[in-house]
């Protein structure tokens, strides 16, 4: 489907690369985690987890206290759990999809941080799959909330819908024209956060962008959601416009074939240095300029990150030997 040319669809790989839904919840009459110890935070979980398998549909459950430091930190970096939830206290369950569809913190900032995801841009999808969960936990547990303000959560910037909905998105032609600057003073005034991949403090890596709504009171989750497809679609369309008008300089094209060819020889890449190069040849492969597999390119993004390495290698490495890794990986893109 398309409207006024641009697709309209729940794909829209070429910009957008994910969706995410969070709910924040919390159990009436508890306080909130910051005052629980761990006995208390394990009984919410048992609670929880109980309603979960007696419906038949709890995720797997992780008990982040049995990980491996670089295990915990390969789940952020994969955007499954939030940096706060890396370094919390005992504890802290996280219930984890085997797809990765549905993450579910319990006991972070709230009792519930409910997430689901989606690939590409379809936060309708994302918003079914968190709130089919928190439909099964609300048939048992009753949840904080106030019949003017809505959901009760520890941030008041989270009381209301208590939703925050979110897009990654891969904008390197905005990023490189510096227009990006002058849209996120625009966003923040409509209602939107425009950050780094990882959230707050996060500075930008790969031309990725986190575009988040930011009002939870005074408007319903749907037309949250709606709003924000609706200005992920225009962006869309000013991305692929500046980056038609990007590539037809030779110093771009110059540019994007030098990247390649990095990568193609490359012995040791840093995190960094592979963010920069894989987005240059993402763009050019997107509009004909190389040869590589666009699909790939978006899971090295996170794949190729430091902990989640050392998860495929099944052990902490150093760094010489995560940049070894890779370098010899990242050159599959043009297979």
């Amino acid at each position: 489907m398309t409207e006024n040319g641009v697709n309209t669809s729940r794909e829209l790989f070429d910009v957008a690369l994910s969706t995410r839904v969070r709910l924040a919840r919390n159990i009436e009459g508890l306080p909130f985690p910051v005052r629980l110890n761990s006995l208390e935070k394990q009984e919410i979980g048992r609670r929880v987890c109980g309603i979960l398998e007696e419906k038949n549909i709890c995720p797997d459950i992780i008990e982040m206290s049995s990980l491996y430091p670089f295990q915990v930190v390969a789940l952020a970096e994969r955007h499954l759990i939030s940096p706060e939830f890396v370094t919390g206290d005992d504890g802290r369950i996280l219930l984890l999809g085997k797809d990765e569809k549905i993450s579910i913190m319990l006991c972070e900032r709230d009792h519930l941080r409910i997430q689901g995801f989606e690939k590409g841009l379809d936060p309708e999808s994302a918003f079914k799959t968190a709130s089919m969960y928190e439909d099964a936990i609300s048939s048992r547990i009753q949840l904080a909330f106030d019949g003017k303000l809505g959901f009760l959560n520890q941030n008041p910037k989270d009381i209301g819908t208590g939703m925050r909905a979110s897009v990654l998105m891969h904008l390197p032609a905005l990023s490189r024209t510096g227009a990006m600057e002058k849209f996120s003073a625009t966003a923040q005034k409509l209602g939107f956060s425009v950050r780094g991949s990882y959230g707050d403090g996060a500075s930008v890596k790969g031309d990725i962008f986190r575009i988040s709504n930011t009002l939870t009171m005074g408007i319903s989750e749907e037309d949250a959601l709606g709003n924000l497809k609706a200005i992920a679609l225009q962006l869309a369309t000013k991305e692929r416009s500046a980056a038609e008008g990007l590539i037809s300089d030779i110093n771009i094209k110059d540019r994007i074939n030098r990247s390649a060819g990095l990568i193609r020889n490359a012995v040791l890449l840093s995190s960094d240095e592979m963010m920069e190069l894989l987005s240059w040849v993402r763009l050019g492969a997107l509009y004909g300029i190389v040869e590589a597999d666009v699909e790939l390119i978006g899971k090295l993004f996170v794949s190729m990150q430091p902990a989640n390495i050392c998860v495929l290698a099944k052990q902490k490495l150093p760094e010489s030997s995560l940049d070894e890794i890779r370098a010899a990986t990242v050159k599959k893109i043009f297979e």
